[in-house]
């Protein structure tokens, strides 16, 4: 599974840059109720995933080892690299000179990162291991 990471490059966008769009809240998944007038408020969504912006960027998926979480190829993952990785994250993790996408499993004497996918092996980290959480996903974007 390749993860495109970004660069070393900072960009900035100014408030004018950011983008605000029409929110509508209460979209009701049972039964049709008569139309509200639409509200004035409205959603920065870069605001509403993005908590520490100077650890989180994002990673576009290659690969269907995750499909069983919910995550496939081409999908855009939120990661942010200051939440401290906890037992069932879904992490990026740098393994022995190669990133991969992995749900963590915490172990007393190793780590097991494993896949969402059964055609996929789980991978065994142990201290012979070079390893890096490298961030934890917060969000999956997906076109539907």
């Amino acid at each position: 599974m390749k993860l495109y990471l970004p660069s070393d490059e900072e960009i900035t966008l100014s408030s004018e840059e950011e983008m605000t769009l029409p929110l509508v809240e209460g979209v009701k998944c049972g039964f049709p109720s008569p139309a509200e007038d639409f509200s004035d408020m409205r959603l920065n969504i870069t605001e509403e995933i993005v908590k520490n912006p100077a650890s989180t960027f994002y990673a576009r998926v290659s690969g269907n080892s995750m499909i069983n979480y919910g995550i496939g190829d081409g999908d855009i993952l939120v990661v942010d690299k200051s939440v401290d990785p906890y037992d069932g994250c879904i992490a990026i993790c740098y393994v022995d000179g190669e990133f991969t996408l992995k749900h963590v499993e915490k172990h007393e004497d190793h780590i097991l990162l494993v896949p969402g996918n059964k055609k996929y092996k789980s991978i065994r980290i142990t201290a012979d291991n070079h390893f890096i959480i490298w961030g934890i996903v917060r969000y999956v974007i997906k076109k539907l």
